[in-house]
This record gives C-alpha cells, structure tokens and sequence, in this order.
C-alpha cells in the first residue's frame, strides 16, 4: 500500500495572503487620508480667510459672514471634562465591585447589564435627557448645587445663573451616563489580568480590599486604566445627538456658569450643516468638523498606543 506523500505548503499561499491582508491595511489607511484631505478642501476658503485666530474668536454670525470655534471648542472640552470627573469614578467603583466584592452569581448579569447601556442609541439618551431629566435637574438638582456649590469662593461662579434645565452641565452629565459602560468595561478587564498571586500575597499581610486595589490592583494595570478612561474621552468628544438636545445650542460665552446654555462643534455641525449656505458658512462647519477630527484621531491614538504598552508590559506577565 502506498503512503501518502505530504506535500510542503506552497510560498504562493503565503504570498498572496500576506499581500490581501496588507492592502485591507493600506485600504483603512487610504480612507484616513482620504477623510483628511476631504475635510481640509471643504474647509479651506474658511482656513484661508480666517487663519488660526479663527480657533479663539468667539463670533459665529452667518448673516455677517463672520465665523469662530472658540464656543464650540469650549462647550465640546467643557462638557466632555464634566463626563469624565463624574464618569470616572464611578466606573471604577463598578470595576471594583465585579472584581473584588461582588459575588459569583451576581457579576457576570450586572457586568453584562452595564455593557448593554453602550447599546442604546445616543438619540435615545438625548431624548430622555431633554423630556426627563433636564425637567427634574432644573427644578430639584440645579437649585441644590446652586445653594451649596454655588455659596463657595471662585468654585461657586461655576454654579450660578439660571436654573433651566439645560445647559453645558447637563450636557456633561448626560455624557458622563453614555461613556461609564466603556470605561467601566475597560477597567474590569484590566483588573481582572492582575495576577492573583499578587493580590492573595498582600492579602496574606493583612492589607484590606481598598489597600489590595490602590497599592497592587492600579500600579498593575495604570496603563490600561488610562486606555480606558481616553477611550471614554474620545467618545465624549465625538457624542452629537445627546449633546444637540440638552446643551441649549446657543453661540454666546456671557458666562462662566456651567448652568448656561452653550454650543459644542457636534451640535453646531447637527444643527447648521443641512441650512447652511454654500461658501464660508460650509467650509466654517467643515473646519469644526476637521478640528473635532484632530482631536479625536489624538485621543484614540494616545488610547491605542497605552493599550498596546498595557499588553505587552503588563499582560504578558501573567
């Protein structure tokens, strides 16, 4: 009986798998360059006309032809900052109880539950932020603040002016609802890499829960802590339909407050592009929407490049 003869595997195989997996590479990399130079020919006329000072001028007149992103770029990096002082550290307490003190039975449904909030869509949340809680926050939350916060040297500007419901605070909170089930996600899953060893050995000393996770939990996995927390920022950034409803859309800086109504460059873009007229009004909003582009590219890129140092620095010694 004859045996089978094993044949080594052709160099063409290998070959022209390696040439489609690097033109899908090329290909993503071709759409990037190509969003950039698309956004920065519709911007141009504005570029050219108003130059850098169109980042810090304050005026956005359409009628008057006279355009600047220092609003939007303000409500946009205000509401996200709000997102991620409240959003931070509850995500981590949520990573900590699934990690550390929930029971077994109990953490993979509440872990899964918390993921399905990054499941509804952004208008839903806009939606029930500007019919529910922007109501229930200017009657109840905004007079509170106002009274406590608001009665606190230079702290208490911040918290002061009318109590509408909404404004750059609200729109801030409201993110800060829609980016804890990527962060919290994020931090449990770095957490849950750390080396039992480790934790059982500084439990073995007498440390407690609270010690185990700021003394080894957090030195372990800092890298990927951060991811998280610019993963989170990044989808702050780019939020539209949420903030368009509950920010109050208005191109005025009158005020510090953060109670006050303002503008950030997603809502500007949601509410103007589909009006605006052809010339330096349209290239204007494509020069936001090239702005929000920079700054997210760095964030997600600055996200990327700590995950990566995460798996290869902390990920491998486990």
């Amino acid at each position: 009986m004859d045996k089978k003869q094993r044949h080594s595997p052709s160099p063409w195989g290998d070959f022209w798998f390696a040439q489609i997996t690097r033109s899908f590479a090329i290909f993503a990399f071709a759409c990037l360059a190509g969003i950039i130079v698309s956004l920065v020919i519709g911007a141009w006329p504005s570029i050219e006309k108003f130059g850098l000072p169109f980042l810090w001028t304050a005026d956005w007149n359409p009628p008057g032809a006279k355009f600047g992103a220092l609003i939007p770029i303000y409500g946009t990096l205000v509401t996200s900052i709000i997102a991620l002082v409240i959003a931070v550290p509850i995500s981590f307490g949520i990573a900590v109880f699934l990690t550390e003190l929930s029971p077994l039975w109990l953490r993979r449904p509440l872990g899964t539950a918390i993921e399905l909030l990054a499941a509804i869509p952004s208008i839903v949340y806009g939606m029930w932020g500007l019919l529910v809680f922007a109501p229930l926050f200017g009657k109840y939350i905004q007079p509170l603040l106002a009274k406590t916060l608001g009665q606190v040297p230079l702290l208490g500007k911040l918290f002061s002016g009318p109590t509408i419901g909404v404004g750059l605070l609200s729109a801030g909170i409201i993110l800060a609802i829609m980016i804890i089930p990527f962060i919290a996600s994020v931090m449990r899953d770095v957490f849950e890499i750390t080396p039992p060893m480790l934790k059982e050995s500084a439990y073995g000393v007498g440390a407690t829960t609270w010690e185990v996770v700021w003394s080894v939990v957090l030195p372990y996995t800092k890298a990927g802590v951060i991811g998280g927390i610019i993963l989170g920022l990044g989808r702050a950034l780019g939020e539209t339909m949420a903030v368009t409803f509950v920010i109050g859309n208005t191109n005025f800086l009158s005020s510090s407050s953060l109670f006050m109504p303002g503008n950030s460059i997603t809502s500007a873009l949601a509410n103007e592009f589909a009006e605006a007229e052809p010339g330096l009004h349209t290239a204007s909003l494509i020069e936001l929407g090239l702005i929000l582009f920079v700054l997210t590219l760095i964030v997600l890129s600055c996200s990327k490049l700590l995950l990566m140092r995460l798996s290869k620095n902390e990920g491998s010694k486990t």
